[in-house]
């Protein structure tokens, strides 16, 4: 009973491996015949490359290894990852909105509409990832963004 099990149990296997070659060749043909779903496919791998450029930006020492501590240190250092991440992503989101809302020219802000739906927000080029950082005084730029005309983009 039991060697009828294990041949029974083979064959299902290789009946699924078969299967998983239709649905697997099925996605080839409609892949090769469809250039939006290359191109939809082509836009996503762009977006995880980037993001995962972005990462290793961020935690750039030791080849993007942990090179030692526990499993609590490990975790804390990529919460700070994510973190910084964040923070970038966050100053990004803000300064592209307080650029739109200052922008009374229709053609102007529609181009910067299209530009930002079109690119990214995980842009790194412009913060010094690798410098020293004095939070004890104001910023030199002197910079705020007026939340009122940011939150009111989402309502215009």
């Amino acid at each position: 009973m039991r060697e009828i099990s294990l041949r029974y149990s083979a064959h299902s296997h290789q009946a699924l491996k078969e299967f998983g070659r239709i649905i697997k060749t099925q996605f080839i043909l409609t892949y090769l015949d469809d250039l939006e779903l290359r191109q939809r496919i082509e836009k996503q791998l762009n977006k995880v490359e980037l993001a995962n450029k972005f990462s290793k930006a961020v935690f750039f020492a030791n080849n993007q290894e942990f090179q030692n501590g526990s499993r609590e240190e490990q975790e804390i250092s990529t919460a700070c990852k994510v973190l910084i991440q964040n923070g970038i992503v966050l100053w990004n989101t803000l300064f592209l909105s307080h650029q739109l809302s200052n922008t009374s020219n229709n053609e102007d802000r529609d181009a910067m509409l299209k530009a930002i739906t079109s690119g990214s927000l995980l842009s790194w080029q412009h913060v010094n990832l690798q410098g020293e950082y004095d939070f004890r005084q104001s910023a030199a730029n002197g910079s705020s963004f007026d939340m009122s005309r940011i939150l009111a983009l989402r309502l215009g």
